[in-house]
């Protein structure tokens, strides 16, 4: 009996966090609600593969996906996860920008992720998966847009077919004027999270989400850090992801790819798969950060 009950112990578990925003607040975004469909749709699908693969999901939709329910949510994951166990995060939204306060160079941009009262900037998403402990696995798919600059954001090549065509790139309009209205609050989120992992100005400013493994200024901002990190984002940050009536394209393909579990690949070749089943002008990309090498060879979603 001993023995089973270490068995069980070891056994790695799962947990995850789906958020999913058809609107946000026009309070904190400059009066814009930046109304989306199928974004709470996508959540749920996320959650009911998680809870097929055995994972406990927690699920913030619209109102409830807020920064603070948000934080909660991955630092209760990360006091809890060991080394072995599984960490899956989805988001399906709008992506946004606010200008970087702690790089060298004024006219670079953070990107974000626009929560219901106010956007969650890469650095603090960084910052929060490094607090994973070693040997932790992170998978994270952002079904959103990542455009790295304001000269990047040119108009996505829609399927003449397709009746829906709602980008999920916050227009570059409100995101000045978000940030105008609300630059005390951003700037002091930067600038605390630079303190905080001891290193107020970093090396490079322009980065994006997507791009976590190739990014200088957020692998200094957690020097440390220990877990590995799989992420798959829904387009290249050039372009923009684009939602639908009852999912988002990535997360579409996603679920068809996955086929109700009867996929037996790894995630190299389950992107490959995504990326296959989407145009030329929605690309998804594929990162890793850490000591991610078996990490990738798993068959996804495998606790």
């Amino acid at each position: 009996m001993a023995k089973t009950t270490s068995s069980s112990s070891s056994k790695p578990k799962g947990l995850s966090l789906h958020i999913g925003l058809n609107a946000v607040s026009p309070a904190a975004y400059g009066g814009w609600s930046g109304d989306l469909a199928a974004c709470e749709f996508d959540a749920k699908d996320m959650a009911a593969i998680a809870a097929s693969r055995g994972m406990k999901s927690t699920v913030l939709l619209t109102k409830k996906g807020t920064r603070a329910k948000t934080l909660a949510a991955m630092r209760k994951a990360a006091k809890t996860l060991r080394k072995g166990d599984l960490f899956f995060l989805t988001y399906s939204g709008h992506g946004g920008q606010v200008p970087d306060v702690t790089g060298e160079e004024a006219d670079k941009q953070d990107e974000t992720w626009c929560l219901y009262d106010g956007q969650l900037i890469d650095d603090e998403l960084y910052f929060e998966l490094s607090r994973f402990a070693a040997g932790v696995r992170i998978l994270v798919f952002s079904d959103s847009c990542h455009s790295g600059t304001v000269t990047r954001n040119r108009p996505p090549q829609f399927d003449p077919n397709t009746s829906v065509r709602r980008s999920k790139m916050m227009p570059i309009s409100v995101g000045l004027r978000t940030y105008r209205e609300h630059q005390q609050f951003y700037d002091t989120l930067q600038n605390n999270v630079a303190k905080a992992a001891g290193k107020a100005s970093v090396v490079d400013p322009d980065s994006v989400l997507a791009q976590l493994a190739v990014s200088p200024r957020l692998t200094a901002i957690a020097k440390d850090f220990k877990a590995s990190v799989l992420l798959i984002s829904g387009c290249q940050d050039n372009q923009t992801s684009m939602d639908g009536e009852q999912n988002g394209a990535f997360t579409e393909q996603v679920l068809r790819v996955w086929n109700h579990g009867n996929y037996s690949g790894n995630y190299a070749k389950f992107h490959a798969a995504i990326k296959a089943g989407l145009p030329a002008s929605q690309t998804p990309n594929l990162f890793t950060l850490g000591a991610a090498a078996r990490f990738v060879r798993q068959r996804p979603f495998t606790v």
